[in-house]
């Protein structure tokens, strides 16, 4: 599961390791993870609430380091990638558009979207606070939805094909126990299903739209509301076939497979990151 707040970083990638033009891969909020850019992986940064100087700082730091990253990788390459960092409220429409043109002015187009903005909160839905789930809603649903409308039409005005990739959750899927969360299970299972109906839609425009449903992640925030309570650890951890959690770096994988030209006849699709969890 992706654990992030409300206002969520972005970040451009724009490789460039050979003289023809790489795709500009847009990622929106996500994991942190290293990027290899001679085997086309892609990082995704856990972005928190970007509003601040320090998390700005933050932000730009970290677009540095995958520059720094990828010249320890390819000390031959002749070019660097470029790495810019952007912000904006997911589930505002004005924000979300006006994040899109500041990065089609900084880079002049995008090629594939990677949407992973989302949290989870364990109510039972008696108590669910009505203006909270408003909130859950707004950043797991609207902002992927918001994020992918504004790629597609730049992508159609441009004539373009590209790929769409939204970061799910197995709770899409299925009811995790022990912890009640049934309105982040349905956003998940709308963000799975908005993969599926987008990809329909647009298929004739050469839009690719596909989900990825991770399980349990220790991702920063998955790792701290263990370290309160280990008992939740060993229970989750005995649900997994595999017999442990994921990593972020689990993701990488089925991310750059999506984005990339190896799947040009995949749309629509569902892939299961969670270790065995959903076939048990």
């Amino acid at each position: 599961m992706v654990t992030t707040r409300r206002q969520q970083q972005l970040r451009l990638v724009h490789p460039a390791t050979r003289k023809a033009p790489y795709p500009v891969q847009m990622i929106q909020s996500g994991y942190s993870t290293p990027r290899r850019e001679n085997s086309q992986e892609v990082g995704l940064y856990q972005a928190g609430e970007a509003h601040t100087p320090s998390e700005q700082e933050e932000a730009e730091r970290s677009a540095g380091e995958l520059v720094k990253t990828f010249q320890t990788e390819n000390p031959d390459a002749d070019r660097l990638p470029k790495v810019t960092a952007h912000f904006a409220d997911v589930s505002n429409p004005t924000s979300v558009n006006e994040s899109i043109a500041e990065i089609l002015q900084a880079h002049g187009k995008i090629d594939n979207l990677v949407t992973s903005a989302g949290f989870t909160e364990n109510f039972n839905a008696i108590d669910y606070p009505y203006d909270r789930m408003k909130k859950l809603w707004g950043v797991n649903v609207d902002g992927t939805y918001l994020f992918a409308v504004g790629v597609a039409k730049h992508l159609m005005e441009r004539k373009s094909p590209g790929s769409l990739v939204f970061i799910g959750s197995m709770s899409g899927a299925i009811v995790n126990v022990p912890q009640p969360q049934a309105p982040y299970n349905a956003a998940k299972a709308a963000v799975r299903h908005l993969a599926a109906s987008l990809a329909v839609e647009w298929a004739h425009a050469g839009i690719r739209v596909n989900c990825i449903s991770p399980g349990y992640m220790l991702t920063a925030l998955t790792k701290k509301i263990l370290d309160d309570n280990p008992e939740l650890a060993k229970t989750w951890t005995s649900l997994i076939p595999q017999g442990k959690m994921g990593r972020p770096e689990d993701l990488m994988g089925a991310v750059t497979f999506l984005a990339s030209d190896a799947s040009l006849y995949v749309t629509g699709a569902d892939l299961r990151v969670d270790g065995g969890y959903t076939t048990t």
